[in-house]
């Protein structure tokens, strides 16, 4: 496996490991930092904005606006304490999504960059549900429990256009589930039942966001 250059690291090219899938566990300090510095924070769309709410545009330009995007949100995202951040999320209306995550609490990092993604479907023979907690940070201080499949795959661009595939278990499943359904106009509470989605709700209502969030009408 060839050893990418730092500059092709900033900029969210990634090599990939013998079955096609890029190899995001690399660097993730160094990487997921190179994107932050570059970019600048922004307050996070909440529940209520349209943004939020309907299908994003696909990327189709691939150039210093789109790394700048994506900058700013490694940016938004740290300030929030995220390990996922769609674009959507603050305001831009654009199927990318970035993370920052771990297989599992204390297990592999990953750090990486999706445009245009589509979850792999998989044959329902092989899926396996996993309940968990999930939050989001356009619904803060809300968390409700959520079963979703342990393994997922995601296909897409990286900010260059070249085709990517990722895929992760367990806690990055979720992230990458929860990301591209964002990008679709889904919120996690879109699939709870209406008495777990009232009381997110009502969690949201009675907490008081950690950081900066974004005004609607």
């Amino acid at each position: 496996m060839a050893q990418q250059d730092t500059d092709q690291q900033q900029t969210g090219v990634l090599p990939v490991d013998d079955e096609g899938y890029v190899v995001d566990t690399e660097d993730c300090e160094a990487r997921e930092a190179a994107w932050r510095e570059r970019g600048t924070s922004r307050p996070i769309t909440v529940v209520g904005n349209p943004v939020l709410h309907k299908e994003c545009a696909d990327v189709t330009d691939f150039g210093p606006e789109l790394e700048q995007l994506v900058a700013d949100m490694f940016a938004s995202q740290r300030t929030a304490s995220g390990v996922g951040l769609a674009a959507n999320q603050i305001g831009v209306a654009l199927k990318v999504f970035v993370y920052d995550c771990p297989e599992v609490k204390g297990g592999p990092r990953h750090v990486g960059v999706v445009c245009n993604p589509r979850l792999v479907e998989r044959p329902a023979a092989e899926r396996r549900l996993a309940e968990g907690k999930e939050g989001c940070l356009s619904v803060p201080t809300a968390f409700a429990e959520l079963a979703r499949p342990d393994y997922a795959e995601v296909t897409g661009q990286d900010v260059r256009g070249n085709p990517v595939r990722v895929r992760g278990r367990d806690f990055f499943a979720r992230c990458l589930q929860h990301e591209t359904d964002h990008l679709y106009g889904r919120l996690y509470l879109d699939r709870l039942s209406a008495r777990d989605r009232k009381d997110a709700l009502r969690q949201m209502a009675e907490g008081e966001p950690r950081y900066p969030v974004a005004e609607h009408g």
